[in-house]
C-alpha cells in the first residue's frame, strides 16, 4: 500500500512566486561555489546530496487531496485542487494503455468547506461519459454543497452538466463499511461545521486520514474513542496547519490542531508513521521545513524512546506502508 499527496495545503492554495523561484536559485548557486559541477551527473549528485529539500523542491501549493494505491479502483480522500494534478495525471496514463476498462473513482470527503471540494470543477475525468464516481461523506448536505458551488454565479458548468455517473452516499459513524477492498470507519472531529476523519484498513495495514480537526481536551468528547481510532496505525495523517503558540492563542477555535499535538496523540496512539497535514497557506518551503524539524525535536522530550518517525506531506509525496 501507498499513499500520494496530490495536495497538502489548508485553507487555500498557496502558489509560488517569482520572488521564491529566485531565491531558491540564489541559495542554491551560493551552495555550489565549493563544488565542481562540470557534468550534468555532478549537478543531479549535488541538488540530491548537498541542497535542502526547501531549496531544491516545494511543500507545493494544492489544497487537500490523497490518493491509497494500488487498487483497481481509485481512492481518494478530498476533493481540494489537488484532485485537478490527480485528474490530469489519470487522463495522461490513459493515453498509453490499450482498451482501458471503464474507471471507478471513490472519493471520500471530510467536510465542504471550500479547500476540500474546489478541485472538482476541474476534475476532468467527471466530465466523461463512462466514468463513475462514488462520493461519500457523513455531511447529510453534501450533494447540495457540491451543486452549489457550480451554480451561477460562482462557477459557468453546474454539477449536472458533467457526463460522468456521480453518486453521493451518506456514511452513518456507526457503521464500518467495505469498499474498493478496504474497511472503513469515520471519527467526527471538533471543526466548524463539523469534520471527520477516516481509517483504512487493508491486509494488515491501517491508514488514518485526520484532517480539520482542532484537538482540545474540553472538545474531544471520548478522548479514548479518538486515541483507539489511532491506535496503531501505519500512517498517521493529521491536521498540524499551526506552531503550538498559534493553536493556544491567536488561532485558537479557528478549527486546526498544532504539530505539538499531533506527536502527543500519535504517540499516545503507538502509531508508527506521522504525516503532518494541511501546512499553514501563508508558510514558504523554508518555514515549513523549520517546522518539519522543530517538530521532529519534540519527540525526544515528549518520550524516552522515540521511535515515531515524522514527515511533512508535500505536494507530490508518496508514501510507502
Amino acid at each position: 500500500m501507498n499513499v500520494y499527496f496530490w495536495g497538502s495545503r489548508g485553507s487555500l492554495p498557496s502558489a509560488i512566486d517569482t520572488r521564491m523561484i529566485r531565491t531558491k536559485i540564489f541559495k542554491a548557486i551560493k551552495a555550489s561555489r565549493s563544488h565542481r559541477l562540470e557534468t550534468d551527473e555532478a549537478i543531479e549528485a549535488f541538488i540530491r546530496e548537498h541542497l535542502p529539500f526547501s531549496v531544491s523542491g516545494t511543500y507545493g501549493c494544492s489544497t487537500s487531496c490523497i490518493e491509497l494505491r494500488p487498487q483497481a479502483e481509485f481512492v481518494l480522500c478530498d476533493a481540494g485542487t489537488g484532485l485537478r494534478n490527480f485528474g490530469n495525471a489519470f487522463m495522461k496514463s490513459r493515453q498509453t494503455q490499450q482498451n482501458p476498462s471503464p474507471p471507478i473513482f471513490h472519493i471520500f470527503i471530510s467536510h465542504p468547506h471550500w479547500d476540500h471540494i474546489q478541485g472538482f470543477p476541474f476534475f476532468t475525468p467527471a466530465y466523461l461519459p463512462g466514468h463513475q464516481i462514488h462520493i461519500y461523506s457523513y455531511h447529510q448536505n453534501i450533494q447540495q454543497a457540491f451543486t452549489e458551488q457550480q451554480k451561477a454565479p460562482f462557477f459557468p458548468v453546474p454539477l449536472a452538466a458533467m457526463r460522468a455517473e456521480i453518486m453521493f452516499h451518506t456514511l452513518a459513524l456507526e457503521q464500518t463499511y467495505d469498499i474498493a477492498g478496504y474497511t472503513i470507519r469515520g471519527i467526527k472531529h471538533n471543526h466548524p461545521g463539523d469534520s471527520y476523519g477516516y481509517c483504512f484498513e487493508k491486509d494488515g495495514k491501517k491508514i488514518v486520514y485526520s484532517t480539520d480537526a482542532e484537538h482540545k481536551k474540553e472538545a474531544e468528547a471520548d478522548e479514548d474513542a479518538l486515541i483507539n481510532f489511532f491506535h496503531k496505525a501505519d500512517l498517521l495523517i493529521f491536521d498540524a496547519q499551526y506552531t503550538l503558540q498559534e493553536a493556544l492563542d491567536a488561532k485558537e477555535n479557528w478549527g486546526h490542531s498544532s504539530n505539538f499535538s499531533a506527536v502527543e496523540l500519535a504517540v499516545r496512539a503507538e502509531a508508527k508513521h506521522l504525516c503532518l497535514f494541511h501546512s499553514e497557506h501563508s508558510y514558504d518551503d523554508e518555514m515549513l521545513e523549520q517546522f518539519l524539524n522543530d517538530t521532529k525535536e519534540y519527540p525526544k522530550i515528549h518520550a524516552d524512546d522515540p521511535l515515531l518517525k515524522i514527515d511533512l506531506a508535500a505536494d507530490g509525496l508518496e508514501i510507502e506502508i
